[in-house]
Order: C-alpha cells, then sequence, then structure tokens
C-alpha cells in the first residue's frame, strides 16, 4: 500500500525512483488509533501531550517535547533492517544522541542494524537521493534546497537541537576603539568563518548582522579552517568571526570583543533528513529510527545532562574528546521537533547570501513531521 504517490526523482542523471510500501503499521486497524493517510496513528504509553508542541509556536522559552524516560519503547521490526546515516562529524555534540542510541542499543531494540558514516553534505546528498544511503544528520542547508528544487526526493524529518540561553556560540566582533557593542556596525566588515553562505548559520548571522547595519550582501566573507577563525579574529586579520561551541569561551568576559547574536532559541536549524527510501519505500523503519532517537533523547539528554558528572565522562569518551572542554559550555537543549517556517526563512537567507535563486520551496516540499509525530502517537 503506498503511503503516497510520488513520480521519478531527477538526480543528476535520470533515476528511477520506485515505489514502496509500509506494511506493518499500515494493516495495523487498533480501534483506539487514527488513521492519517494510510497509516495508523495510536496513543504511544509515556507520550501524552508534553510530547508534541504547536509547530507555530516560536517562542524562546517553549518547553520542548518530551515523553517519560524510556519511551516510546521499542516496536521490533520483524526482520532486522540495515540502515546507513551520514554525518559530517562524530565529535560534535549535536551528534551525540545517535552515538548514544548506538553504545546503548537503541537502534538495535528496534530491529535496526545502524552505521554512522561519515560524509560531509555535498557528498552524501547525491547518495541519499538515490538511496544508497539512508538518513543524512545535517542540516536543510542551500545545496539540499536546490537538491529538491532540482527533483532530489529529500526531506527534514526531525529536528536536532537549540541553544541553551546562556550559549554565546555566534557571532563575534572584535570592537574597535571607542566602540561599544550596542554601536556596532556591520556593514563593509569582514567577517572569519568555516562555514560557507549556503549553511544554515546564514539565517542567524542575516538577523545578527541586521541588527547591526549590515547584511549577508553587505560583509565580506573569509572562509577558514576550523582552527584559524579565532586566531584571524584576534590578530586581526578578519574583524568579526562565527565561533562555535567551545571557541567562544576564548573570548567571552574580554571586555575588546562582543557578542552580537547567535541561533535562535527554541528553533532547531538541523537533524534528520530521508530520501525516498524511508520516506517511502520502508516507512516503518523510518518510524523505528526516529522512535529510538526520540527514546533517547528522553532518557539520557531530556534536561541538563551536564549536571550528571558520570554522564558527561561517559559522553567524552564516546565523543574522543576533552570532558574538561565538554563541560566548559552549556548543555544543548535536545529537540526532535521542526519548527513551522524555518525552512522558508532558511531559504530567505540563502537569496539574500547569492546561493540560492528562484521563488522558495514551500514546506510541503521540505519538511515531513508526520514520523516523529507517529513515533510519539501524535493525532491531528
Amino acid at each position: 500500500m503506498r503511503r503516497r504517490a510520488y513520480g521519478v526523482v531527477v538526480v543528476v542523471a535520470a533515476l528511477v525512483a520506485s515505489a514502496g510500501c509500509s506494511s506493518k503499521y499500515a494493516d495495523d486497524k487498533g480501534a483506539s488509533g487514527a488513521t492519517v493517510g494510510n497509516r495508523t496513528i495510536k496513543p504511544v504509553d509515556g507520550c501524552g501531550k508534553s510530547s508534541w508542541t504547536d509547530p507555530a509556536d516560536l517562542s524562546p522559552t517553549r518547553v520542548p517535547a518530551r515523553c517519560q524516560p524510556l519511551a516510546p519503547s521499542a516496536q521490533p521490526l520483524p526482520k532486522t533492517r540495515k540502515l546507513t546515516i551520514a554525518t559530517g562529524t562524530l565529535s560534535a555534540e549535536y551528534v551525540a544522541p545517535l552515538e548514544v542510541a548506538l553504545d546503548k542499543g537503541e537502534f538495535k531494540k528496534e530491529g535496526l542494524d545502524v552505521t554512522l558514516k561519515v560524509l560531509p553534505t555535498p557528498d552524501a546528498l547525491p547518495l541519499l537521493a538515490k538511496g544508497d544511503i539512508d538518513a543524512m544528520w545535517a542540516a536543510p542547508e542551500a545545496a539540499v534546497m536546490n537538491g529538491i528544487q532540482g527533483g532530489f526526493d529529500i526531506k527534514w524529518v526531525a529536528g536536532n537541537f537549540s541553544p541553551d540561553p546562556k550559549s554565546k556560540s555566534g557571532l563575534w566582533v572584535k570592537l574597535k576603539n571607542g566602540e561599544a557593542a550596542a554601536d556596532v556596525r556591520m556593514a563593509s566588515r569582514r567577517m572569519g568563518t568555516m562555514i560557507g553562505k549556503g549553511s544554515v548559520i546564514a539565517y542567524p548571522m542575516e538577523k545578527a548582522l541586521a541588527n547591526h547595519g549590515g547584511g549577508l550582501d553587505k560583509i565580506q566573507y573569509q572562509q577558514l579552517g576550523s582552527a584559524d577563525v579565532l586566531t584571524a579574529l584576534q590578530n586581526g586579520g578578519v574583524d568579526s568571526a562565527w565561533l562555535l561551541d567551545p571557541v567562544w569561551r576564548k573570548v567571552d568576559g574580554n571586555p575588546r570583543y562582543a557578542f552580537l547574536g547567535g541561533q535562535p532559541l527554541g528553533e532547531p536549524l538541523g537533524g534528520m533528513l530521508y530520501g525516498r527510501t524511508l520516506l517511502h519505500d520502508d516507512v516503518d523503519a523510518g518510524v523505528a529510527l526516529l522512535r529510538a532517537y526520540i527514546r533517547t533523547v528522553d532518557t539520557y539528554f531530556a534536561n541538563d545532562y551536564k549536571s550528571d558528572p558520570s554522564f558527561v565522562a561517559y559522553l567524552a569518551k564516546l565523543l574522543k574528546t576533552d570532558e574538561a572542554v565538554l563541560k566548559s559550555t552549556p548543555s544543548l537543549t535536545m529537540d526532535w521537533e521542526i519548527r513551522a517556517g524555518t525552512t522558508t526563512r532558511l531559504q530567505a537567507a540563502y537569496k539574500a547570501a547569492g546561493v540560492s535563486k528562484g521563488a522558495a520551496l514551500p514546506e510541503s516540499r521540505t519538511v515531513d513531521r508526520s514520523l516523529y509525530e507517529e513515533a510519539v502517537g501524535h493525532q491531528p
């Protein structure tokens, strides 16, 4: 039974996509369930009203969705399914839920044999579109939006995190003599970044620049390696820089530098991306993967996970990073939901940066919330 009709996916050369089936849930006609499309959505133990928030709620103080620890419980697939998830790194903190899920056997409980494969987005994107990999732990960057525009059948299906209010990961500027943070004017300044114009960071960067007389088209970019961004800012090679965790701690508190803004609170800008395999051919596996991810967040990352010294030590070992460095920044707010309009705002920033053209794609082409909603039993 088809979950939705779809046609040929164009992937550079003509790649033919085949329709698939979603068997287990499509045939499960529980009396207490609600049918959405051809899939039956049932209430899930441990996941009540708190497991879903209105996507239109953009409040920076929004409490993220949560189920109880160990929920939603596993629903093993009848046959083990091998899945490959591409990720740009295995050492970043935002990848921790996937690594913990793998290490603690949460994927295995669902009947999933998951491999995390390090691949940058440009390399992973065509593989996802072709079905050579099953998912990407990345972000709806300009390359993704342009790929969908060109025919890639890819959607953003789950969020990852938003920053803690105490985090100062974002745009920093070196103040000129007599200059204060409130009157910094960014137009024509040179900014160092390891992230190109087509990154999701373009969206919060545009907001920060707009508050200081700048814009993505009014500044000069200098792309640098991760180890060079801070050095260039400190020695005057650039006037400003986008500093990530935990690099910003090196200038925090120094009156010569000012923090101008970072990622919006309460709004994840990345997470899980699916291609046609998990969107259409095997939706059961797609839901199972998100169920394991959500259960991992609820069990290990629900609150301030860095308040537990033993867990920090475990996480540092798992991520192969220094424990002191990991403790130097606030816990991320892990959040599997996707806010309304995020991909529209991202596309506007990409257009302003000159890396995207044409009309913005509607959210129906870029986002699918139905899989995580099914995983927590949310009935529309």
